[in-house]
């Protein structure tokens, strides 16, 4: 089949890499060059270096206007191809593809609709996620399902590191669904259950209210790794917190502690009080410093014990 595809971040490299093995990927379209480093240089997108490295065409757009989509149509693609572009595709986009469209995306849908489901999975401490390739719709992430895989969770993964998972799962699942198009057998078939949704992702949602729950606290910590990353203050200053864990049972609830004070080290950690209990910070960094494990932090930084955690940074 002759395709477009569409995508931008890392995650979709494994999936232009399938498709392009299999199929004549016409070109790639991709978000322009973005300022990035200490001297804003433009950089490519990881998908952009990728198409270049496989002798691609590459269109970089960030809007879906008149002048994209006349150079789309003179690429006459059959099928529109689609992993984390970040765009809404209109009808007028839509009508360029006798095939239609399909999409791949990081979750079990209906649950968890929108961009940022990997973050969202984790936030809301589900058991499982997976991967679905679905059928391009006007409504986002609604379209009719091709397939979907399972992927059960342990409870320690982070963002970071279910991001290439879930992508490998995607590349795999999305080349079985293009050949079962092109031979003309595939069905999808209408999503099922109660939509969940979640929204983009914020730098300030890393900034940790010490209130919740010590569950709560710690799925952020793992959700928002690698970006924002979560945060707290000490003294005024930002303190990235990298690793945390629930303590054992042993641990119990300091009734006199204030949530976000810092109750001393224990064997897992340095123990700070939340909402409902202790959580113990494993691995952080101090604003100006290098990351660094909670004995170190302590060696170097031993006021923090007792200290009150959280407020303006």
């Amino acid at each position: 089949m002759r395709i477009l595809f569409t995508g931008t971040p890392g995650m979709a490299v494994p999936s232009l890499r399938g498709a392009a093995r299999a199929h004549e990927v016409c070109a790639v379209l991709t978000a322009a060059d973005q300022p990035a480093g200490r001297g804003r240089a433009p950089r490519p997108s990881e998908v952009k270096q990728a198409a270049i490295e496989l002798g691609l065409r590459v269109i970089e757009a960030d809007r879906l206007d008149a002048r994209v989509r006349d150079a789309v149509r003179g690429l006459a693609p059959e099928l529109l191809v689609v992993v984390a572009f970040g765009r809404i595709f209109r009808q007028a986009f839509l009508d360029l593809f006798p095939r239609g469209g399909v999409n791949v995306h990081p979750s079990l849908l209906p649950r968890h609709r929108g961009p940022s489901p990997i973050t969202a999975a984790i936030l809301a401490g589900d058991r499982d996620t997976g991967v679905t390739v679905q059928r391009i719709a006007l409504e986002v992430d609604a379209g009719d399902i091709y397939a979907q895989r399972t992927l059960a969770l342990d409870g320690t993964e982070t963002t970071g590191s279910l991001t290439p998972v879930l992508a490998a799962l995607g590349a795999g699942l999305l080349s079985e669904v293009l050949a079962s198009i092109e031979r003309g057998t595939a069905v999808p078939v209408p999503q099922a259950g109660e939509a969940t949704r979640c929204r983009l992702t914020a730098k300030v949602d890393g900034i940790v209210a010490w209130d919740d729950p010590a569950a709560v606290i710690e799925r952020k910590v793992r959700a928002y790794d690698p970006w924002p990353r979560t945060s707290t203050t000490w003294e005024g200053k930002p303190l990235l917190l990298l690793h945390t864990r629930l303590p054992a049972g042993t641990v119990g609830f300091a009734p006199a502690a204030v949530p976000g004070t810092v109750l001393g080290p224990s064997p897992e950690g340095i123990l700070v009080q939340a909402g409902d209990g202790p959580i113990a910070i494993v691995r952080l960094q101090p604003a100006f410093g290098r990351p660094m494990d909670w004995r170190a932090f302590l060696n170097g930084h031993p006021g923090i014990a007792g200290a009150r955690l959280g407020g303006s940074s």
